[in-house]
């Protein structure tokens, strides 16, 4: 049984990665916005890994890959403060792998953003890669950077609820609408071979399975509405076998996607489920992830 999500308390500060690729650049541009947005310092941070890999490394080369870091902490900066003058920006170097290093800076209190995409050709692999890993394994929100960087806004905030547990993601994404003011928009994809299984069912059952997760979403919609009385809230609900197909759909026409993390059944250690990996590799615009603690085994979500 799943427990629930994480992340009630407000977030402290905005960390991104950076690399040097555009993507992240332009991931650190995103976050700053996000910084302002919620009134919070911006955190940037360089991972060089130069500790994992001291022993094939010569001092010298230690010292020209740091002042590269620490050069190009600068630029970034500079590139931020001459969007947001206003915005107090800090930069960190770690000699850490950049997951360690962006988990150790955001710990519980701050924001993940990262890129979704490293350096170009084969690196570009590799760093996704580790984008992943720093999705699965936070304990933090953590924000993909997604969509192309001119894209039109759309006023809508996108919140993924199965059900009751999804709160406090609701919560969230209901945050993230009021500060961008826009709207809410909970969306509810019902599987009914996830719901009741691949044995053939009477049809009687089956509406009552989705007669009672639609009863799980309106009152998480209620709760949100209670909690933000000038939010516009809109509810839709989709039958589909494929819940990252939808998703990726209705990231269209969204700013922002809001997801709880789940961990997918039988693996060992952080994961992501099928749906969320699809979602950070194929959505149209940002997506934001709420990690769980959980009890058991997860979902498939």
């Amino acid at each position: 049984m799943e427990g629930s999500i994480t992340g009630g308390s407000e977030a402290a500060l905005v960390v991104v990665g950076v690399d040097g690729s555009e993507q992240a650049r332009a991931a650190a541009l995103w976050a700053a916005d996000e910084a302002v947005w919620r009134g919070l310092p911006l955190h940037l941070v360089h991972a060089t890994d130069t500790d994992g890999r001291a022993a094939f490394l010569s001092a010298d080369s230690v010292l020209r890959i740091c002042a590269a870091g620490r050069e190009l902490l600068e630029d970034t900066a500079a590139a931020v403060s001459e969007c947001h003058p206003e915005l107090p920006v800090t930069t960190e170097l770690s000699r850490s792998g950049p997951v360690v290093s962006l988990h150790s800076a955001a710990a519980r209190d701050g924001i993940l953003v990262v890129g979704n995409r490293g350096l170009g050709g084969f690196n570009s692999l590799l760093l996704g890669s580790v984008g992943l890993k720093v999705a699965a394994g936070a304990k933090s929100p953590v924000i993909v950077v997604r969509g192309a960087a001119d894209r039109a806004e759309t006023g809508t905030v996108l919140v993924a609820v199965r059900d009751e547990h999804d709160l406090v993601c609701a919560h969230h994404a209901a945050r993230e609408a009021v500060l961008r003011k826009a709207s809410l928009r909970i969306l509810h994809v019902w599987n009914v071979l996830q719901s009741v299984g691949h044995v053939a069912t009477m049809l009687d059952d089956v509406g009552e399975v989705a007669r009672g997760r639609m009863g799980s979403v309106t009152a998480v919609a209620d709760r949100i509405r209670d909690k933000f009385p000038t939010l516009t809230v809109d509810v839709d609900a989709e039958e589909s076998v494929s819940v990252a197909a939808v998703l990726v759909e209705a990231s269209h026409h969204a700013d922002l996607l809001v997801m709880g993390g789940r961990r997918s059944p039988g693996y060992i250690g952080p994961t992501l489920g099928r749906a969320t990996h699809s979602l950070l590799h194929h959505a149209h615009c940002p997506v934001e992830l709420i990690p769980r603690h959980e009890k058991g085994q997860g979902s498939t979500a």
